[in-house]
């Protein structure tokens, strides 16, 4: 930033007021290389990276796993929990109970072989997800029951007795 400069005044009292310097001249070719640099950058950020590499370069992105959707909510006698996990056979699943929390593992693995004439094409890919919920009551572990069905995990986690009697009735003013 520029030095101030004392502006003289009628008042004996010095007055400081700052002097601004021109922009600098910017030679036109550098102005016009400047402009073509973002035009390029611009049209390459609108380009999608799948296309730009082509579908043979992309394998990972059907196979990203992502933590199933989940519901999960209380009856009288049970935890009911239910997850969606689209495309996997109960063989893919693991579920564990540790102390009140329960976890849904999961994988998946493709594999794909094509032989046309004399074209051959082998493409192996995998992915893997994990969620954790944590318990709204105490279950009994040993009576825990598990279904899979169409692609949906049903799980009913039974209550104790004493998670049964925990029932507190607030009056509302």
């Amino acid at each position: 930033m520029a030095k101030p400069v004392e502006k003289k005044s009628k008042s004996k009292v010095r007055e400081m007021v700052p002097v601004t310097a021109a922009p600098p001249m910017v030679p036109v070719w550098e102005r016009e290389f400047d402009r073509l640099f973002d035009r390029l950058t611009d049209d390459l950020r609108r380009i999608t990276w799948p296309t730009l590499l082509g579908e043979r370069w992309w394998p990972m992105r059907e196979m990203r796993l992502r933590p199933p959707a989940i519901d999960v909510y209380e009856e009288k006698d049970a935890v009911i929990i239910k997850a969606e996990l689209p495309g996997m056979t109960k063989d893919d699943i693991e579920v564990n109970l540790t102390g009140s929390t329960l976890t849904i593992k999961g994988h998946k693995k493709k594999e794909e072989e094509v032989k046309e004439g004399d074209y051959y094409r082998s493409e192996r890919t995998f992915g893997a997800m994990a969620r954790s919920v944590e318990l709204p009551a105490d279950v009994k572990p040993d009576d825990v029951q598990a279904t899979f069905k169409d692609g949906v995990l049903h799980i009913r986690l039974p209550k104790t007795e004493e998670a049964k009697k925990k029932q507190i009735k607030i009056k509302v003013d």
